[in-house]
């Protein structure tokens, strides 16, 4: 039998927390995080996939370029609110949010994960998907300033989720 690491109680078998203590037992297997190339080839068939479907619609309906009034700042660097970028954010925090990876992410064999290892729930989902759908330049640029070692995109780390490979 095994013991606690924090106390040296013997535990009992399965158990998930020390019955003397209360320290988690359960281990959690380690995260290989995701390059950020790979991640950028992912991100690259997504967007090709929605744009093939989005085209045709595009080309044959009068697709409004920007949802909000006349007069919103559309010259902001790094910023769009367009109708296409808010399919994206759809298509993200619902595929994201129910699978944990989008079409690109399953074909690159990587998945957006929980710190722990879990998969995000919805409102993770869309919090990641913000900076991915509207604001990525910024998102990616501060990221790599911010958070090197983790990987991560600023909407990343509010959501709590970093990407990972499925299988290594």
């Amino acid at each position: 039998m095994a013991n606690c690491k924090k106390c040296g109680s013997e535990l009992p078998e399965g158990a998930d927390y020390c019955p003397k203590c209360g320290k988690a037992v359960k281990v959690v297997t380690e995260l290989h995080l995701a390059n950020w190339g790979v991640r950028f080839v992912a991100w690259l068939i997504d967007v090709v996939i929605i744009g093939v479907i989005l085209g045709p619609i595009r080309m044959t309906t009068a697709w409004p370029g920007y949802v909000w009034a006349q007069g919103f700042p559309q010259w902001i660097p790094f910023l769009d609110f367009g109708l296409s970028n808010i399919v994206y954010f759809l298509y993200w925090t619902l595929m994201e949010g129910t699978y944990g990876q989008s079409l690109g992410k399953m074909i690159m064999r990587i998945r957006v994960a929980r710190l722990n290892g879990e998969a995000p729930d919805i409102g993770q989902a869309a919090t990641e998907s913000v900076g991915k759908a509207f604001l990525l330049p910024i998102d990616l640029i501060v990221g790599w300033i911010v958070r090197p070692v983790k990987r991560q995109r600023i909407f990343s780390y509010l959501a709590g989720t970093l990407v990972v490979w499925t299988s290594r």
